[in-house]
């Protein structure tokens, strides 16, 4: 009996033997090609060695034909749907024997395994189908040429998959693959930190400036409130209030008061406003400061806006990172390496000099001293601490920077408390520079944090599991809802209408039947006076009245006629 997959013409046997008695095996070799549409199996012909296929291979990869004389199909299993594709995918990516790949090889491939050889693109792969199912594996030479021209020719060596067919499942099966390597929970998205925090910057730059325009723009002509009113945000939002100082007066000063949230400031305003040594300006350039006092208002209160949405993001993302040096300093960080990922993977002396990469290559140049700190000079410790233990403390503050933005970057449910913990060693460290207090123990406080932080965990968890069921709940019910609906219209479409009444129906067709039953009424001949007695009796009492009554006033009527007749004669 012939084996699956040898194209040659020998039946049995193990092998030819040459003149020395020696008997050479004959080596049955296959090769599994990854393909979007499903796995496929190819049996080459058999030969003794299989560097001897190499140049047989180069030189019929291109010609389909001379291709056909050396490979065949074995065996082709395709993927059910896109998703059993895609964890097929993934699973060839990791180096991990999938179900559907295990089966396919179990069926297909020969029996005796000593015999048979498979050639596989990836030797991960090769290592795990050789220790799950002792299969010997092959890589590289001819097992690459091999593979080329079955990827070049694909779509004809398969039975009913076109080329169309076949480029169709490789762009869905790598889109499908690329977003899945991507997926993330949308909630921890540091991209969106690293906007806002610039965004934010920028906005500080463009208030600085516009907010110094109208200073000077207004300054002509009211240049006291400069002195009174240094802040750029609440110097707009007075400049606008007032417009025309002149027209400024004791009943303003309660909107004053509002706005500067200051009794006595208001009063100096006021006070100031009435022996001003500007110049007068027109309602036109007083119309135009306005406008663009408003213009700046308004963007120093979508700054305050998106403060406050960059807090929420960092709680998100962060949490440990922004409970340790703040939302702000924080989101410096991470922007300035790149993302969450990055800063995580930075050890702490790179974190303590981060944002001070000039000083220190300027340093390293000159030959002087290399900068102490960075982005993570504007937190708050290195400002309370000494001259002489800054430092100090900006070593150990990166220190732990580095920690809380590991624990964000790889923990599950991230959670603030960790960065609580570490703020408070900052804290004792700070203390025990300044007053020799000793801290507590890193060991320990770590300790405490794992407990508390698995409490806070398992809390989250069960508030997620409510949800979930709560979701699911009621998808339920809207499902059951839409099955009660469409039975119900099911049940209206089959009915059988009922017909309607004689009485609902149109006036003229009841008219035509009444005449269409007179006639043949009168048509009938009356077969004897039993009929017309049993009509007789048919008729009501109170039509048979009417029609005696009747009867005697035709009479007269027509005697009277005559008599009209013969006196019209006796005339003539």
């Amino acid at each position: 009996m012939v084996r699956e997959g040898r194209l040659g013409t020998e039946a049995g046997g193990g092998g030819r033997c040459g003149g020395d008695g020696r008997c050479a095996v004959q080596v049955l070799l296959h090769v599994l090609f990854e393909h979007a549409a499903g796995y496929a199996l190819f049996a080459v012909r058999e030969v003794e060695e299989i560097g001897a296929l190499l140049p047989q291979v180069e030189e019929s990869a291109q010609s389909l034909g001379a291709f056909l004389n050396v490979v065949k199909l074995a065996a082709f299993a395709p993927f059910k749907s896109a998703q059993s594709a895609l964890e097929n995918m993934n699973a060839v990516s990791e180096g991990l024997l999938h179900e559907d790949l295990r089966l396919l090889l179990e069926t297909a491939m020969p029996a005796k395994k000593k015999k048979a050889l498979l050639g596989v693109a990836d030797a991960k792969m090769g290592a795990a189908i050789l220790e799950e199912l002792g299969y010997q594996c092959q890589t590289g030479g001819v097992v690459a040429e091999l593979l080329r021209g079955i990827r070049l020719h694909f779509h004809a060596l398969v039975k009913g998959l076109t080329a169309q067919s076949a480029s169709k499942a490789q762009l869905g099966l790598g889109h499908s693959y690329s977003r899945a390597k991507v997926k993330f929970n949308v909630n921890r998205v540091d991209n969106m930190i690293i906007q806002s925090i610039s965004l934010l910057d920028q906005l500080d730059k463009d208030i600085n400036t516009f907010s110094m325009r109208v200073r000077e723009w207004y300054g002509y002509h009211f240049p006291e409130l400069i002195r009174i009113v240094p802040e750029n945000s609440m110097y707009c939002r007075v400049a606008k209030f007032i417009g025309n100082r002149r027209e400024l007066s004791e009943e303003s000063l309660e909107g004053l008061e509002e706005i500067v949230m200051d009794g006595a400031k208001a009063q100096a305003i006021l006070d100031a406003s009435r022996s001003s040594m500007g110049m007068d300006i027109s309602p036109l350039d007083l119309i135009n400061i306005e406008s663009f006092s408003r213009r700046v208002i308004s963007l120093s209160e979508y700054r305050r806006g998106l403060q406050e949405y960059l807090r929420s993001k960092m709680s998100q993302v962060a949490p440990s990172l922004s409970a340790l040096i703040g939302e702000v300093v924080g989101a410096r960080l991470i922007s300035h390496a790149g993302s969450l990922t990055n800063l995580a993977k930075y050890p702490a002396s790179t974190v303590q000099i981060l944002g001070a990469e000039k000083a220190l290559f300027r340093a390293l140049k000159t030959r002087g001293n290399t900068p102490k700190y960075g982005l993570i000079f504007h937190s708050t410790f290195i400002g309370r601490a000494a001259a002489k233990n800054k430092g100090r403390i900006s070593r150990y503050l990166a220190n732990k920077c580095t920690l809380a933005s590991r624990i964000d970057c790889f923990s599950e449910v991230p959670t603030s408390v960790f960065g609580d913990k570490l703020r408070e060693q900052v804290e004792e460290r700070l203390a025990f520079y300044e007053t020799g207090e000793p801290p507590r123990k890193n060991l320990d406080v770590m300790k405490e944090a794992v407990v508390e932080a698995g409490e806070v965990v398992a809390e989250v968890k069960r508030k997620q599991e409510k949800k979930e069921k709560k979701k699911k709940k009621r998808e339920k019910r809207r499902l059951e809802a839409l099955a009660a609906a469409a039975a119900q219209e099911e049940l209206e479409e089959n009915a059988v209408p009922e017909p309607e009444e004689s009485a609902t129906e149109p006036r003229k067709k009841r008219k035509k039947q009444q005449q269409q039953q007179q006639e043949e009424g009168e048509s009938e001949p009356e077969q004897n006076g039993l009929q017309e007695e049993e009509e007789a009796e048919a008729v009501p009492k109170k039509k048979r009245k009417a029609t005696a009554e009747a009867e005697p006033e035709e009479e007269e009527r027509r005697k009277r006629k005559k008599k009209k007749k013969k006196v019209a004669q006796e005339e003539d």
